[in-house]
């Protein structure tokens, strides 16, 4: 990092030195743009470090349409930004910067290192060969403005840093611990803009259902299980087919995460203070199938017992909880179970059915829903629509993805693109 010196003005300054404002500052820089960045916390990019399990999943090799359905709050509005800078792009960045990277399942992307602090150093690294300058410890008070345009900004000490350009990249307000607190709203709000309810995305979700109270499948794990949210008339909403596990509190893992956000807008559009979820634990065997396999093990293995006769079908614990809510016998032979005991095992399996009753805080996910309202931002350009000069980067939007390299790489992009743009408007004036 470059040392901090007397304040000058800048052509763009970066509030907030996380992902998007990393990329932001460097994109600035090499577009020809004297930069700083200013940041709250002692160091950069501490949620970056600890992204993908502190793994840093950097991006998603995917296509473009797809990385898009998998950013289902408003993703439509990076299709602009996407056009200029892709997640292919961010790969060839980090490669031609010297990080080698790997593909794990599901397209996700990985520093060869398996380190975020990999990323983070090559990006402060870039950073300190373009001259960006980085204040930290510098917590901002105000943006200032003057006729429509943004001047700078005031820290908290009373220090003003004047520049022609300036970009928001404080984050929204998950994870908090790591300086996300949602600064910036009272930004945007003061340069006129519109902050749609936030709420938590990609977050644990919550039930109180007595298997959940009792703690009866505390801790378990099913792989490659097909979880849906269903709306008050029994349709469904959504349904993501991942890994999960049971908790004190609830579920979560992958597929529990995905769903959190259709948890939060079924109770919203529904106007109901619960949602019932829907779980199936073979979703690669369909109804009629299972009825075959079963039927055949009752033909062939039906004088050992139900445990015995159906081991391996689903997790033991499962098995045995299942069980229970068909009232099957598991010690009684599988060729005594009653038919309709059998079509309820079998009605379980496919469609247990439970309720869940929101999710943990914002302060717990991983993701903010909500933001500055994308319709008052220059899809092309990341610049506000109601101050010149003004830009915003990241998760302080109006949009969220899914875990698995997609939000990180709509905080590339988002940076990326305003960087740019910013650094050409303060060069041309």
């Amino acid at each position: 990092m470059r040392p901090i010196k007397e304040m000058t003005t800048y052509d763009v300054l970066v509030v907030g030195g996380g992902t998007s404002g990393m990329m932001a500052a460097i994109s600035a820089a090499e577009h020809g743009a004297k930069v700083a960045v200013i940041e709250k916390n002692s160091s950069l990019g501490r949620k970056l470090l600890v992204t993908g399990g502190g793994r840093c999943n950097v991006t998603n090799n995917r296509d473009k349409e797809e990385i898009i359905a998998h950013i289902p709050g408003n993703g439509r509005f990076l299709y602009s930004a996407f056009y200029q800078y892709d997640n292919y792009d961010i790969m060839d960045f980090f490669r031609s910067n010297g990080v080698a990277l790997k593909e794990e399942d599901h397209g996700r992307m990985f520093p060869i290192t398996d380190k975020s602090r990999t990323i983070l150093e090559a990006l402060i690294g870039i950073m300190d060969r373009l001259e960006v300058d980085i204040y930290t410890e510098a917590p901002v008070d105000t943006l200032l403005f003057d006729e429509g345009k943004v001047t700078g900004v005031q820290l908290k000490d009373g220090r003003n840093i004047e520049a022609s350009c300036v970009i928001i990249s404080t984050g929204g307000k998950a994870m908090p611990r790591t300086g996300s607190t949602g600064d910036g709203y009272k930004w945007a709000k003061k340069a006129g803009h519109t902050i749609t309810p936030l709420y938590p995305t990609e977050s644990p979700i919550l039930s109180d259902e007595p298997f959940i109270k009792d703690t009866t499948l505390q801790g378990l794990s099913l792989r490659d299980v097909a979880l849906s949210v269903l709306n008050k008339k029994n349709k469904t909403v959504v349904t993501h087919q991942m890994d999960m596990i049971f908790t004190h509190f609830g579920i979560s893992g992958p597929a529990v995460l995905r769903c959190s956000m259709f948890v939060h807008q079924t109770m919203k559009r529904d106007k109901t203070e619960e949602v019932t979820m829907s779980l199936d634990a073979l979703p690669n065997v369909s109804k009629g199938e299972l009825t075959q396999q079963i039927q055949k093990l009752i033909k062939n293995d039906g004088d050992k017992s139900a445990k015995n006769a159906l081991k391996g079908l689903v997790p033991e614990r499962y098995l045995l909880f299942a069980f229970a809510k068909a009232g099957l016998d598991e010690n009684a032979p599988l060729k005594q179970a009653a038919p309709d005991k059998i079509t309820q095992f079998i009605e379980f399996i496919k469609d247990f059915q439970f309720t869940a009753n929101g999710t943990q805080p914002i302060e717990k996910a991983f993701v903010t829903g909500g933001g500055i309202h994308t319709k008052e931002v220059n899809p092309k350009t990341m610049e506000s629509k109601f101050t010149q000069g003004l830009y915003f980067t990241g998760e302080i939007l109006d949009y969220n993805g899914y875990t698995g390299g997609y939000n990180i790489t709509g905080a590339f992009i988002t940076g990326r693109i305003a960087g740019m743009h910013a650094a050409e408007l303060a060069l041309s004036k």
